[in-house]
């Protein structure tokens, strides 16, 4: 029999590592975006609070640092840590900062955060930067609305910057495209690169996460959602990109990597979700970890083999 990849992630024990409960005042906790910092390993976390705010008659989500020596044992801030740059036209009007994707380029951590704004389509990819993630800068809107997890590559391929774009928002029928720039703000040469729909798991829509660089190629953890008559689920897989021509998909996980089978990830504020922003990859040590969201309620852990991924991607299992 044929295997496949649903068993090269191990969950932590300790899961979840970030969890609701222990936060009062917060009703929502998802979507994170991981990055090892030093001896840190700091988790961009989605928050949204029990009191409403802002004024726009809906709970507006936050983004929130969490910080931990060992990678299971989190403390969470309570302040906000992104936000609209303020000579943008119409600042005020940017809100619901969520689903960060983080790229570190040379010595600098790049953040698109997909942000919505009142009275119009959205949400945009608004980027920023910062060095220390105790300090933010925001840059500009670097999306067409509607553009949801917009994710860069963590260096220039061929002279130019390359992006992993997912048009769409909400319930939209969502795909990834790629597209370059010279500057990180100004982004052309648009092109479809993987459609919804190519195995169960991911018939509704998939967006992408920043790509990690391997000596086979990019490897780029993806979610993909299912809508059957039971209601939607949320899953994750894997797609490898060419290290040259990074439009080009040199291998796919047919199976999923992770889906909802532990309580937490399928009771909560969002049944039936993992999702992930991210991944950290490192190929001397031969270790993938994935940090995901749970039912908009829980921040959980998961680990394997890095090589085990990308082989899998080549295999097509």
């Amino acid at each position: 029999m044929k295997k496949d990849a649903t068993n090269i992630l191990r969950r932590c024990e300790q899961n979840p590592v970030i969890d609701v409960k222990d936060y009062p005042g917060v009703a929502q906790l998802y979507n994170p975006a991981a990055v090892k910092v030093g001896d840190e390993t700091i988790v961009l976390v989605s928050v949204v609070e029990h009191a409403a705010t802002h004024g726009y008659g809906r709970d507006v989500g936050q983004t929130r640092i969490a910080r931990s020596k060992d990678g299971i044992h989190f403390e969470l801030s309570d302040e906000n840590f992104i936000y609209a740059p303020s000579n943008l036209p119409g600042s005020e009007l940017y809100h619901h900062f969520i689903d960060n994707r983080i790229t570190k380029i040379d010595d600098t951590y790049y953040i698109i955060t997909p942000v919505m704004v009142k009275g119009y389509q959205s949400p945009v990819g608004m980027l920023g930067k910062t060095k220390d993630f105790k300090t933010y800068e925001p840059i500009d809107i670097i999306t067409a609305p509607k553009n949801r997890g917009a994710s860069l590559f963590p260096e220039k391929i061929g002279g130019k910057y390359y992006k992993l774009d997912r048009p769409g928002g909400g319930y939209d029928t969502c795909d990834i495209w790629i597209s370059a720039s010279e500057d990180l703000v100004h982004w052309g040469e648009f092109k479809p690169l993987l459609a919804p729909g190519y195995r169960f798991w991911n018939t509704s829509k998939i967006g992408p996460t920043p790509p990690i660089k391997t000596s086979k190629g990019w490897l780029d953890i993806m979610h993909g959602v299912f809508t059957p008559a039971g209601g939607r689920t949320y899953y994750l897989g894997a797609i490898l990109l060419d290290l040259n021509e990074p439009w080009k998909i040199i291998g796919k996980t047919n199976s999923y990597i992770l889906a909802p089978e532990m309580p937490y990830e399928q009771h909560g504020n969002s049944d039936n979700t993992v999702f992930a922003c991210g991944a950290i990859g490192n190929e001397d040590t031969d270790e993938l970890t994935l940090y995901y969201g749970a039912c908009d309620k829980y921040i959980c852990m998961a680990r394997g083999s890095l090589s085990e991924m990308v082989n899998a991607c080549i295999e097509g299992i």
